[in-house]
């Protein structure tokens, strides 16, 4: 498969379109390629945050910022040579950053419910539910819109990918799955901080969905790297299980 070609499938990536072929193709392409990489974390979390969709209505002063920066979104476009050609020409630094933007535009937009309201559902008042998982998801968005944001992609067990999203800034990190297998019954993924051999636990996954974006928990300080193990439903303050994944922090 030619490098052009492979330029367009990071969208059919994000939504597991592709063959076993085209899917393995793609990620060898990916390790070395900055701009499929990005495009590819910001379709995982807009794709990820739209499966996660609840019926709630955004704040007017959301719906604002949101439109605001949508207009602020320069497009690429059309012209001769390669995609990535293209892109330098145009906006060599940016481009990343303002779809990096509008991808998180939309994980705020619909963010209000999923993961969010998961993680939250024991609070009794539904009002003050909804309230802090629409902070939680703008502070999600905050994370994958920096400046500064970093990451790491792996391969993880039964063709699942994680990606690692890092602010040094903010000191916050997200974790983004797709094609995650639902962990058995009665348990949940727990997300981790490796302090350089002591785990810090860091927030659960909902086991109900394979593909989603999580705010982790805490900041991410001195970390090494994040670790994921299978816990007990609620979750575990040690790990009970060997990691089925371990990624360091990206560079």
């Amino acid at each position: 498969m030619r490098t052009e070609d492979l330029h367009s499938l990071t969208g059919a990536y994000a939504l597991h379109a592709l063959s076993d072929d085209e899917r393995d193709a793609f990620e060898r392409h990916l390790a070395d390629c900055a701009d499929c990489a990005r495009e590819t974390r910001e379709f995982a979390a807009a794709t990820a945050r739209l499966g996660l969709a609840a019926t709630v209505v955004p704040g007017t002063a959301l719906r604002e910022r949101v439109l605001h920066r949508i207009t602020a979104v320069r497009q690429v476009p059309p012209g001769g040579g390669t995609v990535e050609k293209a892109a330098r020409r145009v906006v060599p630094r940016r481009r990343g950053l303002a779809r990096w933007a509008l991808a998180a535009c939309l994980a705020a937009a619909v963010g209000l419910g999923g993961t969010a309201v998961w993680q939250y559902e024991r609070a009794q008042d539904a009002g003050e539910r909804a309230a802090q998982a629409e902070r939680r998801a703008e502070t999600l968005a905050g994370v994958l819109a920096a400046p500064d944001a970093e990451s790491r992609t792996a391969r993880l067990a039964d063709g699942a990918s994680g990606t690692l999203v890092v602010s040094e800034r903010q000191d916050r990190a997200v974790f983004l799955a797709s094609g995650l297998a639902e962990p058995p019954r009665g348990k949940v993924y727990q997300l981790w901080f490796d302090d350089h051999g002591t785990m810090r636990p860091a927030g659960l996954m909902d086991p109900g969905d394979t593909s989603q974006a999580v705010l982790m928990e805490g900041a991410v300080g001195g970390a090494a790297g994040v670790g994921i193990t299978v816990e007990p439903a609620g979750g575990s303050k040690q790990p009970t299980s060997d990691p089925i994944a371990l990624l360091g922090m990206p560079a």
